[in-house]
């Protein structure tokens, strides 16, 4: 190996017309690009988006044998059509290998949660709590958002225990009620404390 030979030098194939394939590419799809694009379409039912996709891989085969074809004459056109063509029936045979795909008809149906019935169930129960007297909201908040017990909400509050428990059970009955003339049940969703 001498001093002046590139790893380059040594790979054969296509990395020697690497300078070239935009020259090469540009070429290829100004004389026979829309040719071959219609050719694919024809052959893929209309199906534009697929044949763009086979002309594409025609075109880097093409380059992978830049070094015989010449994309600005028209010799070259057989070779390109043969190739597209095959490509066409190789994809052809690849989908009538594979079983269609198919989905559960009942899944297409199923709700997708979009996060608006959340949102609008956020917003009555903070309406119904805004309905309660500010006593009750303050034990719900302390008994059962932040998740104190009866002697820890008495402690802060500087109330007896039992006006916690009782206060608790009157603003889960006023809530529950509340939220029932919103329109929205509320059974099971504060437990009264007792």
């Amino acid at each position: 190996m001498s001093a002046s030979a590139s790893t380059e030098d040594l790979i054969p194939g296509p990395r020697a017309a690497e300078p070239h394939a935009d020259e090469f590419l540009r070429a290829l799809y100004h004389f026979h690009g829309s040719a071959l694009l219609k050719f694919a379409a024809r052959r893929m039912e209309g199906d534009w988006h697929r044949a763009e996709d086979v002309l594409q891989e025609v075109a880097i085969r093409a380059w992978l044998h830049a070094e015989e074809l010449d994309p600005t004459t028209d010799s070259v056109r057989p070779w390109l059509f043969t190739a597209l063509r095959n490509l066409v029936i190789d994809g052809h045979r690849a989908r009538q290998a594979r079983p269609p795909e198919t989905g559960d008809p009942e899944l297409a149906h199923l709700p997708v949660p979009d996060g608006v019935d959340q949102i609008l169930t956020s917003q009555v129960l903070i309406n119904a709590l805004r309905e309660l007297r500010p006593a009750q909201r303050e034990v719900l908040l302390h008994v059962h958002y932040l998740g104190r017990s009866v002697n820890q909400t008495a402690e802060i509050l500087g109330v007896p225990p039992g006006t916690v428990k009782s206060r608790t059970y009157y603003a889960a009955r006023a809530l529950r009620e509340a939220l029932h003339s919103h329109g929205l049940y509320a059974g099971g969703l504060y437990r009264e404390a007792g």
